[in-house]
């Protein structure tokens, strides 16, 4: 399984970029963006930046990320994922028979 990790770009050449997130980083590929400034999120797939992210969306991949490593480690999840805690889960419209 891959999962994108949402990064902060910290310096940049423009075919290149150093990103970090949680105390790591790694020098990722920046090629399918265009200019990505220091400072911007983005979503990192295999070392490549395929996108960037808002802030909100950005913050939301990293509770979820930080969310699953708090239930592999037996902790509390819920407030990682304040969003979905006081609802019903919901299928999306494609998968609901009508």
């Amino acid at each position: 399984m891959c999962l994108g990790l949402p990064m902060t770009i910290v310096e940049t050449d423009g075919m290149s970029a150093l990103c970090a997130f949680l105390g790591e980083e790694r020098r990722v590929s920046v090629l399918l963006l265009s200019n990505p400034p220091v400072g911007a999120k983005v979503l990192v797939y295999i070392d490549t930046a395929i996108r960037l992210l808002d802030e909100d969306e950005a913050r939301l991949i990293a509770d979820a990320i930080e969310g699953l490593n708090a239930a592999v480690g037996g902790e509390n999840c819920d407030r990682f994922f304040a969003d979905l805690t006081d609802r019903e889960p919901q299928l999306p419209a494609h998968l609901r028979s009508e």
